[in-house]
């Protein structure tokens, strides 16, 4: 489709082409306006020989009667013209400006001037900024499309993977009836029903980031108390908290308000608390803290953990980004063939922190991470009043 929009960009008649049989016209035009007054002027002569009235009259005053003539019939094709030529030049400087684009040329920027055709050029002009704007959008869409495809592709595996390990390993017991294998059994089993939560996860976050880029996520937009939906996050994280024997600390500084959505803005708040708790030492807490001022609303959520790898803090929000160590520690072990069922139980599959900042944005709020200097990660979410 666009080899032929070119093919017919090429054909086309260029600006000087069009200049050049402007020219020819106009000098056909006055040679022909020049034979008409020669053949009027020589029936003019004849006539006037043969007439006595007409001999009567000075030769001078028939030439300057037809000077008049054709100044008037010259003033009258300029005033014609003109114009018109003006239109046509720059019709023609605008349509070579498009058509260079439609080539695939830069666009240079048109020279200003001051006419009737000043807004057509100016609105041109925005146009085709914006659809280069738009063009560069849609590769980088693609792009990143070709990546997530991918990252999915990856997340898929692992936990698939595993499952498959886990059942071939129960196939391989034939007799359960001693304890060990009864074990075996059991492990295994633990094994693919994490999987399997963890393709449940994926599949709930992946929806939600879709309907995010869609813009079909629907916010509400009402008072949420910022003490009671960290307290909400920390409730629904009790079982995993517990099993970790990690605890989470919430100051009750009274009320302290934002205009949000609290189902989303709990769910933003777990995935954090849910990272810190991975990385918090066993009987670690989880600190949260918030203030205001008159720009912002501010929440601080941090651990006691080790914070984090200076190489993975630009890209902790990025979707699918699980750190370097987690990635070496995850190939190093399906490197390990004759152990595979230390393949990695880690729920986490990269887009908890990327579906936390979206939803975040979505309310007029941003989110940064850094390491604390006494140790630990933290994360700094602000959302603006307006």
């Amino acid at each position: 489709m666009m080899a032929g929009k070119k093919g017919a960009a090429r054909t086309g008649i260029s600006f000087r082409e069009r200049r050049r049989r402007g020219i020819v016209i106009t000098a056909v035009i006055s040679a022909c306006l020049g034979a008409v007054l020669y053949t009027v002027l020589f029936f003019i002569q004849e006539y006037r020989k043969s007439n006595v009235y007409w001999g009567a009259i000075p030769m001078q005053f028939i030439l300057l009667s037809a000077a008049v003539f054709i100044v008037t019939a010259g003033g009258f094709l300029f005033v014609w013209w003109y114009p018109h030529r003006y239109e046509r030049t720059r019709i023609a400087e605008l349509t070579d400006y498009l058509e260079e684009i439609n080539v695939g040329g830069t666009g240079t920027v048109l020279s200003v001037k001051e006419d009737e055709f000043s807004h057509l050029q100016d609105e041109m002009y925005k146009t085709v900024t914006e659809l280069y704007h738009t063009r560069e959008q849609a590769i980088v869409a693609k792009e990143n499309y070709a990546d997530n495809l991918a990252n999915i592709a990856h997340q898929l595996k692992t936990p698939v993977t595993a499952a498959f390990l886990s059942l071939q390993l129960l196939e391989q017991v034939d007799d359960i009836t001693e304890e060990s294998d009864k074990e075996k059994v059991k492990n295994n089993v633990t094994l693919i029903k994490k999987q399997l939560e963890r393709l449940q996860y994926l599949e709930e976050a992946l929806l939600t980031l879709s309907r995010i880029d869609a813009g079909v996520l629907r916010l509400e937009c009402a008072q949420v108390d910022i003490y009671t939906v960290l307290s909400l996050a920390a409730d629904n994280l009790d079982n995993l908290l517990s099993g970790k024997n990690v605890s989470v600390s919430i100051p009750d500084k009274g009320s302290v308000t934002f205009q949000g959505d609290m189902e989303w803005t709990m769910e933003a708040l777990m995935n954090l608390m849910k990272n810190c708790m991975e990385h918090s030492p066993e009987g670690g807490t989880i600190y949260c803290d918030y203030s205001v001022n008159p720009l912002y609303k501010e929440i601080r959520i941090w651990d006691e953990g080790t914070g984090f790898d200076k190489e993975d803090i630009p890209h902790l929000f990025e979707r699918f980004y699980r750190g370097k160590n987690i990635e070496k520690a995850e190939d190093t072990e399906k490197n390990e063939a004759n152990e595979p069922q230390r393949i990695s139980n880690d729920t986490g599959v990269g887009i908890g922190l990327s579906l936390a900042r979206s939803i975040l944005e979505q309310q007029n709020g941003t989110i940064s991470a850094r390491n604390l200097p006494q140790g630990g990660a933290c994360f700094e979410i602000k959302i603006y009043s307006h």
